[in-house]
């Protein structure tokens, strides 16, 4: 056994007291402990190594057979998941070579590549339940007048014969809301701000033959603190009693916006004129807010 005396006082002047230890077992604890070191060096060696074949300093595949993979790759999942890889595959995703090839083998001519191939193939409408098919999903009912909301067949068919309900208002103001957060639907403050493509607007309306009723709309492009850069607020739309009840139409393409648009509010309903209790008043179906080339009307 080997024993070695161990000094226990710090301080120069205080008596001595002394221990015996084993030196066998110090020796095992800091071999114990230099292992644990080893192991860790080796996996921070490990991950650097991973780190630095990710970064394409040690590449193991050609760029141009990256390239290749990902224009063989749907365009969302380029963008959100393959260019967060690493930098080379960044620059790739990023490059106007890489969208102009993609439009070259789809058939697209556009004056801006990457812009009209990404708006193109990412174009979808980003209201929730626009159609009244899960009854008020998804909207935030602001004004619930007279009798309130309600969902229902339509009375005359609509135009696209996939569309068969609608929202009805009451003799009281009706009014429903969605709040679209761009930043969660794809589209980033530097895609906004740089490129500020086109926000096409449409919403379908028809009153009851047999009740006179009014339709409201107002549209915002609202900043991070949703404070309003653009709007369309036009005037409300009368309907007389004794009308055709066919369903119209109104549209509107924001350009021109400026930079910081960071979600849109839109907000739509009405009333019927008469007073009459039930619900007699505007219809509204089939709301769309898209994001939209700039070529497009």
């Amino acid at each position: 056994m080997e024993d070695e005396m161990v000094d226990l006082n710090s301080g120069s002047n205080s008596s001595k007291k002394w221990k015996v230890v084993d030196t066998r077992k110090r020796k095992k604890s800091w071999v114990q402990i230099s292992e644990t070191d080893s192991e860790k060096g080796n996996h921070q060696a490990k991950r650097r190594k991973e780190e630095y074949k990710c970064s394409g300093l040690q590449a193991d595949v050609p760029l141009a057979v990256v390239e290749e993979i990902l224009l063989n790759l749907p365009a969302h999942q380029v963008v959100r998941v393959c260019r967060l890889v690493c930098h080379e595959w960044k620059e790739l995703v990023d490059s106007a070579a890489h969208w102009r090839v993609r439009c070259r083998r789809e058939g697209i001519q556009p004056c801006d590549a990457s812009l009209f191939y990404f708006l193109t193939k990412n174009r979808r409408n980003l209201l929730k339940n626009p159609r009244a098919e899960d009854q008020f999903q998804g909207w935030k009912i602001v004004r619930n007048g007279g009798d309130r909301w309600v969902a229902e067949g339509n009375r005359k068919p609509f135009p696209d014969e996939t569309v068969t309900k609608c929202f009805v208002t009451s003799y009281g103001l009706c009014l429903k809301q969605q709040l679209i957060d761009l930043r969660k639907e794809g589209y980033s403050a530097a895609f906004m701000d740089q490129l500020q493509p086109h926000i096409k607007i449409s919403d379908w309306y028809a009153p009851r033959c047999d009740c006179g009723s009014v339709y409201q709309i107002c549209v915002e492009l609202l900043d991070q603190k949703k404070r309003p850069i653009s709007t369309f607020d036009p005037e409300p739309v009368f309907f007389p009693q004794w009308n055709d009840q066919k369903w119209c139409e109104m549209t509107h393409v924001f350009k021109n916006y400026g930079p910081g648009v960071r979600f849109i509010r839109f907000t739509h309903g009405g009333k019927d004129t008469q007073f009459w209790a039930g619900w007699y008043g505007i219809r509204v179906t089939n709301s769309s807010v898209e994001i939209c080339p700039a070529e497009e009307r």
